[in-house]
């Protein structure tokens, strides 16, 4: 192959373009590869009928004038290529059908060897011998599965005629394209000697079919092609391709691996490879395989790390593993510096060794250095290459070498330091180790200088800090994930191969106590965010405060950590929450149980005030990241204080908590609102945040005040701002002052401050409250009390817990206000019934009433976390001196926690349960409203019509119930009575809702009953009564039973369901039961009240009638009977309930109204003084007609 001529670049190139000039430039033997192609185009009938294509067409023939050998190519066209092709597929069959003994259609016996037969044959014998012999190679190509084998041809193989053989070859592929494809062409050749010279041409001289031809072989390629003997000619066959058409050179490269195929000659293309314009930067080779090995596709990975790992096995300088190598290598000398640094401040004499003569790096090779630092990497971690002696040398070399101090030297070094991290084996002799301990000497030194000249945050300082401090805390993993991220690979790295890096790290350069000395000394992150990559001060002290290295070796760390909170920013650092949970961590467990005391020291309540002070004054001088990162501190600090309290009450320490007068002047609801808008940015934290509001501070997560902050979201508020005066400066007093006169003065200004924010609010908040009082004066406008609590509520949502302490104080009775009592937030949490001992107008006037409400349940939440916070802090340092005192006797230690469990729950049950009650007393008419016409039950009536066996004691006739009906509070239903029922009843629907026990304890201990027709009515909640009646009316105390049967009669009427029905048949029962135990006296407390709650019962359930009308008339008889042993029973009362009972319907009056009833009319007068058992008689006599009434009415 070595003597034979292949077509040059310059040659395809013109016939791929059909330029003529150039085709004429070229020499006889380059000419001569060509004949066939050009002889073809010069003989056959053009397509092209241009003029200028005729010209070019005479230009042709006048250089194919000349040349001798056309003549032999014009005589092969001449032949009858179709019997030709007819001959050559019966050929074919013949050979299909195995059918060897047969003789060969296409050649005759040979009387000579093929090469002489071929010299003295006609053209058409020799077109007959050619396509005989290629299509056996075809065939046995076919058949060999894939198997390499070389097929010795004497026909391509003999030097004399290759040249007439390729002359024929073409002509055959040119003229027979369907029987010769020219892929399986290509393929065939490759099987045969100087098959890459005879693919060449033939590729030459059909210009167009250059990328399927190059395809096909990729396609049938070996997937390791340095392995066999297939692999590698298949290999130059496709390199001398691209020679010859080097613009498609990286098209084939790409094709290589896309198919994963030939990875060496993937290779060779990028050697081979001479761009136009050399990058400077990084070279193709290294650009290739960094792609490859660094790459997304981990299949590709793997590919190419199978041809280096094969390719080590054997190592012949032809190969093309070899020549990589060696082109890396080079590169890699090449970039060496050879001369001194021009600034390496503070040597110290370190470069006077010979053998550390690299030292200064230059800038225009530092991002190649980098670069081909990576690709060793790769190289090594991912593809397993072993590196010679000499590979290694010059590897620790460029490591080693001191770059200039850019953004670009501070990348190389970190990558140097994280490969040798990598790749401890590449220091094996102690001067290459003396030489390494000196590189990181001069970075340590170099860090800082490096920082400030290259104008980066982060520095390989850190890095170095973050490595020490994980070698001193043995988390030799989390090196190993450093390196990776680092590198930006994944590398199998054995920790038992960092050992040797340990005890350099350890013991000669970083001890633990320069670690933490240099950790606090570091400058914090200025504007410290997520977009600020790399690794940080912050990562070292985190690590710092894992470990315990700064309480052990007794270095302050606050201070340092103070100033990088103060220095953020957002989008909030992934670190910042983690270093802060590491720093209470080391604040409240100490390092050890020997010594307590090594513990941090919180952030001062000054320092924490300085924050808080300028978050008021002004949002210029802290971030909202920091003051957000502050109340985290301040917050989880708590929380974990009160969790670690049992641990440190064995230690007998107590760390200091904050006070609660820092806690109230910390916004916390402000700040926490103004995170709710940067969640993308804050990440975590305000989750964070809110997890801890709800537990320590659930009194500010209520539900309520997060729907009214989102009802301020949309264009309105934007609206409202446009429509603000320029200058708002508004004085209260006088207009409030001025009341009612002064209304519409007043109202002007409050409609203003009702376009401002909540936030922008903050400065009235003082005025308004103080001002609350006033509005309790008679004849205030409606419109002004309602904007009002429209101001109180916006405010809410971002100062509650101060608003709340300014409110209750205004609203305080004249009486306490003259004594100038004040309450603090402590008083409020302790007592919430505070709340409640207002100013008695305040219960009649609905928007202050709603303010109340609202503080009441806020109070109330907040004293149960108070309660819980309280217990957490005393009762583990109590319990601690009980056990000392018991003196180890079991049983003790636990018994005055439950105790105090069990009192903490039932002072907040009884705080709950009279704040119910008070509010209930509430909802009862003063005698004013009685006298002006409102009735507890008017709500029932409103919803639902009269109320069905609503039975007063001085009324039993129907006659008195008619007038009843008709009676309306006057000015209808709308009353701040009213509302303020309203208001209450939807408080108290929430609080059941929360906690049903508290249901539970309010209806055990009774309320008046008429207040059950508003308290069935407004709380829907109240259903949840019929799953505790039974209990109730199992209860000893009379009055219990009668309020539990009194209850349930309202709850059938308003819930009809089959469990009101199993209850009320359960009461009827009860009812019976009781009727047989009671003493006479007994009988007429309990029969009175409860008979008229039987209409009730036969209104909801009519199945029930039986039933009631028995037990109706067993009291009926066992009263009639006593009265006959006292007088004569003058009336026949058992006779005419017995005739009630059989004929209901008969009872009415015939031709009168349904609903009037034949029973004799007694004045209450004449019942007062009759006997306790009479009264009893006409009372079930009235139930009775009251029953027939309600059936009557309901048909």
């Amino acid at each position: 192959i070595a003597g034979l001529q292949f077509v040059s670049s310059y040659a395809f190139e013109a016939m791929q373009k059909v330029d003529v000039v150039r085709l004429a430039a070229l020499s006889d033997p380059e000419l001569r590869l060509l004949l066939p192609c050009l002889v073809r185009m010069a003989l056959c009938a053009p397509a092209d009928q241009s003029e200028s294509w005729a010209q070019d067409k005479k230009l042709i023939l006048r250089l194919l004038s000349g040349v001798e050998a056309v003549n032999s190519i014009v005589a092969l066209l001449s032949v009858d290529f179709h019997a030709l092709e007819q001959d050559a597929r019966k050929e074919q069959q013949l050979s299909s059908g195995l059918q060897s003994g047969k003789k060969s259609i296409l050649v005759s016996q040979l009387q000579h060897g093929l090469t002489l037969e071929f010299e003295h044959s006609d053209p058409l014998r020799r077109l007959r011998l050619t396509l005989s012999e290629l299509l056996a190679i075809m065939n046995k190509v076919a058949d060999s599965n894939g198997e390499f084998f070389l097929k010795s041809s004497e026909l391509f193989e003999s030097p004399v005629y290759l040249e007439e053989v390729a002359d024929v070859l073409c002509i055959l592929q040119a003229e027979l394209p369907s029987l010769l494809p020219i892929v399986d062409v290509a393929e065939a050749l490759l099987h045969v000697r100087n098959g890459d010279w005879f693919l060449c041409l033939l590729v030459a001289n059909v210009p167009d079919s250059f990328n399927e031809v190059c395809r096909g072989l990729i396609k049938n390629g070996e997937r390791q092609d340095e392995e066999s003997v297939g692999g590698r000619r298949r290999t130059e066959a496709l390199r001398q391709l691209c020679q010859m058409n080097p613009s498609q050179a990286l098209n084939i490269r790409a094709m290589v691996v896309e198919e994963c195929h030939l990875p060496g000659l993937g290779v060779a293309l990028t050697l081979d490879y001479k761009p136009d314009a050399a990058d400077e930067a990084v070279s193709p080779l290294v650009s290739y395989v960094s792609g490859l090995l660094l790459g997304t596709n981990s299949k590709v990975r793997t590919w190419f790390s199978m041809f280096i790992r094969n390719g080590q096995q054997v190592r012949p300088r032809s190969s093309v593993l070899w020549q990589m190598r060696r082109q890396l290598l080079l590169e890699l000398v090449a970039i060496l510096p050879r001369s001194r640094s021009t600034h390496v401040p503070n040597n110290g004499g370190m470069e006077e060794e010979g053998g550390s003569g690299y030292s200064g790096l230059r800038e225009e090779h530092v991002v190649k250095a980098s670069a081909l630092l990576r690709l060793y990497c790769a190289l090594m971690g991912i593809a397993g290459l072993r590196p010679t002696d000499e590979e290694a040398e010059q590897l620790l070399q460029l490591m080693t070498s001191r770059p200039p101090a850019t953004p670009a030297g501070v990348r190389f070094v970190s990558l140097s330091f994280c490969k040798l991290l990598a790749f401890p084996t590449l220091v094996s002799t102690p001067e290459q180790e003396q030489l390494m301990v000196m590189w990181l000497s001069w970075m340590i030194k170099e860090e800082e200088y490096f920082e400030s000249a290259a104008g980066v945050s982060a520095s390989f300082g850190e890095m170095l800090l973050l490595v020490a401090m994980y070698f001193h805390s043995n988390q030799l993993s989390s090196i190993i994930e450093l390196v990776c991220s680092t590198l930006g690979m994944k590398i199998a790295i054995k920790p038992s191969s960092l050992s040797k890096m340990k005890t350099i790290f350890t013991q000669e350069i970083f001890t633990e106590q320069v670690v933490t000395a240099h950790a606090v000394r570091v400058a914090v992150t200025n504007n410290l965010s997520a977009n600020i990559t790399g690794f940080l001060p912050i990562h070292c002290i985190y690590q710092l405060l894992r470990s315990r290295a700064f309480t052990k070796h007794k270095v302050s760390i606050k201070d340092w950590i103070y100033r990088q909170l103060c220095e953020t920013t957002t989008p909030i650092h992934t670190q910042l929450i983690p270093l802060i949970d590491a720093y209470i961590n080391s604040i409240l467990t100490p390092a050890s149980k020997a010594n307590p005391e090594a513990t941090n020291q919180p952030i001062t309540e000054q320092e924490i005030l300085i924050q808080a002070d300028g978050s008021r004054a002004g949002r210029q001088r802290y971030s909202i990241t920091t003051q957000l990162l502050i109340l985290y501190y301040i917050l989880s600090y708590e929380e974990n204080l009160l969790a670690s309290t049992k641990q440190l009450a064995l230690m007998q320490k107590k760390p200091k908590s904050y006070s609660a007068a820092l806690m109230d002047q910390i916004p916390i609801k402000y700040l926490v609102t103004q995170a709710q808008g940067l969640q993308q940015e804050l990440g975590g934290l305000h989750s964070a945040l809110l997890r801890l509001l709800a537990t320590n501070y659930p009194h500010l997560c209520l539900v309520e005040d997060w729907v009214c902050a989102e009802e301020v979201t949309g264009t309105l508020p934007l609206l409202r701002k446009m429509m603000l005066p320029s200058n708002t400066s508004y004085v209260f007093l006088p207009a409030f002052q001025k009341l009612p006169s002064g209304s519409p003065r007043l109202m002007r200004i409050l409609e203003h401050l009702t376009l401002l924010s909540p936030g922008d609010l903050i400065p009235y908040a003082e005025a308004l409250t103080a001002s609350m009082a006033l509005l309790l004066e008679p004849a205030v406008p409606r419109r002004i009390l309602q904007t009002v609590n429209k101001l109180w509520m916006g405010l809410n949502t971002v100062m509650p817990r101060r608003l709340w302490v300014m409110t209750v104080n205004a609203l305080q009775p004249s009486a306490k206000l003259l004594r100038q009592q004040r309450y603090t937030q402590n008083d409020l949490m302790v007592d919430p019934l505070i709340v409640l001992r207002c100013d008695q107008r305040v219960y009649r006037c609905p928007p202050l009433m709603d303010i109340v409400l609202h503080m009441l349940n806020g109070y109330l939440l907040a004293s149960k976390a108070y309660l819980q916070c309280h217990l957490k802090e005393t009762a583990d340092f109590d319990r601690q001196s009980q056990t000392v005192s018991s003196l180890g006797v079991p049983g003790q230690a636990d018994t005055p926690e439950v105790t105090r469990e069990e009192l903490k729950n039932a002072l907040l049950s009884a705080q709950d349960s009279a704040a119910v009650q008070i509010l209930l007393e509430v909802c009862l008419p003063t005698s004013e409203e009685q006298q002006l016409g409102a009735t507890t039950d008017s709500l029932l009536r409103s919803i639902r019509g009269p109320v069905p066996g609503k039975l007063k004691q001085g009324s039993l006739g129907p006659a008195a119930k008619g007038g009843g009906e008709a009676a309306e509070p006057e000015g209808g239903l709308l009353s701040d009575l009213r509302e303020v029922q309203c208001l209450i009843c939807c408080l108290l629907h929430q609080m059941f809702i929360a906690d049903p026990n508290i249901a539970k304890l309010v209806h055990f201990q009774g309320y008046p009953q008429a207040l059950l027709p508003l308290t069935v009515a407004g709380i829907p909640s109240i259903h949840i009564c019929l799953d505790f009646i039974p209990e109730l009316l199992a209860q000893p105390q009379l009055e219990k039973q009668i309020f539990a049967i009194q209850l349930l009669s309202y709850l059938c009427t308003q819930y009809a369901l089959p469990k009101s029905l199993s209850v009320a048949r359960l009461a009827i029962s009860v009812m019976g039961t009781l009727l047989t135990v009671l003493t006479r006296a007994k009988r007429f407390l309990f029969f009175m009240p409860t008979l008229p709650c039987l209409v009730a019962f036969c209104q909801a359930f009519p199945p029930l009638y039986d039933d009631v009308a028995a037990l109706l008339v067993q009291v009926g008889q066992v009263c009639s009977s006593d009265v006959a042993t006292k007088a004569r029973d003058i009336d026949p009362f058992i006779a005419r309930l017995q005739y009630l009972k059989e004929k209901p319907l008969e009872a009415v009056v015939s031709g009168g109204h349904p609903c009037k009833l034949t029973l004799p009319q007694k004045t209450a007068e004449e019942l007062g003084g009759a006997d306790p058992d009479v009264q009893l008689c006409y009372c079930i006599e009235a139930t009775f007609m009251d029953i027939i009434s309600c059936t009557l009415h309901g048909l």
